[in-house]
This record gives C-alpha cells, structure tokens and sequence, in this order.
C-alpha cells in the first residue's frame, strides 16, 4: 500500500504546476502534456473515489438500520446517530481523514469549514470569547479574510456559521418550556456565539459579526409535537412534507427543521448516481 502511495506521489507530483501554465501559447502542446498527466493518475484517483463512494454507501446503510426499532421495540439514543455524522467531543483538528466527519449526510458544503466543532462547549472554541458551557451537537465556521467578490474595493471578512441540534429518533416530548425546544436551544447557541466577538481563523475581527448570517438545522423525526412547535413558530412545510423551514429576519438566520426520513432519502438521491456506477444497490 506504502508503495502504491509513493507510485501516486510520483505520478501526481505534476499535477498542481501543469494545472497553472505560466505559457500556454502553444495550446497543442499543452494539451498533449495534460492528456499524459491525466492518463497516468486515472486509475489511481479513480480506485481512491471509489473507495470513498463505498464509505458513503456503508455509512448511510448504518444510519438507515440506526433508525429502526431494536428488537425490544426502542430506538437508537440520539448520541448513535451523532457519532454517525461526525465524533464526538472533537474538533476540525482531530478530524484528521474526510471519511471522519459525514457532514455530507446534511448538506455537501458543510465538508468545507474552517472550524468545526462537535459537543464542546461554546467557551472552549477559539473564534469567540462567550464563557458559556452551552454544547451545540455540532457546530461549524465559515470565516474567510479575503473573500472573492465582483468589487474592487477591498472587502470585510465574510463568515456564517452553522449549527446542527439533533435528537433521539422518535422523541416526542418537545414543547415551548426552553429545555426542550430544539428551536430556541439553537437561536440560544447563536445569541451567544455572535455576542462572543466571532473572530475569522486567522484572529481578525468579523464586520458585523453580531449579524452574521446563521444556518440551523434540527435534525429529528416529525412527532405531532414537533409539528405542532413549527406551526406555533410560523414555519412553512415542505413540499414532500419531510422538514418545516424558516428564515428568521430578526436573527438573520435560516432555520430547518428535517426529518430523519428526509436526511436519509436526500442522502441517497444525491449520492445514487455514484452508488450505480459501481454497482451498489440502491433500492
């Protein structure tokens, strides 16, 4: 395998200079030294994707058996779930391969973060100096001091941040008492994050970082009280009837509500094409 590895290395380490030519007056010969780059790291490349493709497919199928029943008729405790998405009681830095963290199962972008944070407290993660011991499930900043924008003058830090509530698969016990409404523990975890001085990786401070937008996703199954809470909150269905959605001008924030039916049926549509090429069954 260490062989295999040295053989990639080598064949790849020509990679990042070809794929910014300083001349490229002499587009035939450009394209000529591509094709060859590209013929030689095919195979490679494509036996690492399918291997990560077949990570996916493991992963969602765990998650798929996670939310039945047992055989004494209980499901999963929430913690089951959330190791599935990312570890527990860890950070971007002990996140060490892609596989670790199945953000994905929610939504692609959350892949790419600057931090991320995974039950700790508030007061431990570096961009914000709040002293709560509130834990968001799993938390996520996006902070970019040089953002590209179509303007020629030179822009503020642009940054959003992202929290994850999840619940034990058919809990039904929300309600509007504040310990346990997942809504509020989240707009709770951004009052405080953004209170904190949100700072970018880099330690610069963030324009507007009390305001800066927020995306929540709870992610639990749609008991009648959970139903009941969003329709009391003003929040809008879906058209599949899966996830209740608000945006929350006051807080600037975006607000989800999804089901686990719904994590898992996006799960597989958006990775099913992946999942026929190699031949996995999908039904």
């Amino acid at each position: 395998r260490a062989q295999d590895c040295a053989v990639g290395d080598e064949r790849s380490a020509g990679g990042p200079d070809l794929l910014k030519p300083s001349n490229i007056d002499d587009i035939d010969s450009y394209s000529a030294k591509l094709e060859d780059y590209l013929s030689k790291v095919t195979d490679i490349k494509q036996s690492d994707l399918a291997n990560y493709i077949s990570h996916r497919k493991v992963v969602i199928d765990l998650l798929e058996k996670a939310l039945e029943k047992d055989q004494n008729g209980k499901y999963v405790r929430e913690n089951v779930v959330h190791k599935l998405i990312m570890p527990m009681i860890a950070t971007s830095d002990d996140v060490q391969k892609i596989e670790d963290a199945n953000l994905w199962l929610i939504d692609d972008r959350l892949t790419f973060h600057n931090y991320l944070a995974s039950d700790k407290t508030i007061s431990s993660m570096p961009f914000t100096s709040d002293n709560s011991n509130k834990e968001p499930d799993i938390l996520s900043l996006n902070a970019y001091d040089n953002p590209m924008f179509f303007n020629e003058k030179p822009a503020n830090p642009f940054a959003s941040l992202t929290i994850i509530e999840l619940k034990r698969p058919m809990r039904n016990d929300a309600s509007e008492e504040k310990s346990k409404n997942p809504i509020s523990q989240v707009l709770e975890y951004l009052d405080r994050l953004r209170k904190g001085d949100v700072k970018t990786a880099n330690g610069r401070p963030i324009s507007n970082a009390s305001s800066i937008p927020a995306f929540c996703y709870i992610i639990c199954d749609l008991t009648q009280r959970m139903i009941d809470l969003c329709d009391e909150q003003d929040f809008k269905i879906a058209y599949d009837g899966l996830s209740y959605y608000k945006h929350h001008e006051n807080k600037n924030a975006y607000i989800e509500v999804i089901s686990f039916d719904k994590l898992l049926q996006g799960a597989k549509e958006r990775n099913k094409a992946f999942f026929d090429k190699l031949g996995f069954p999908t039904t």
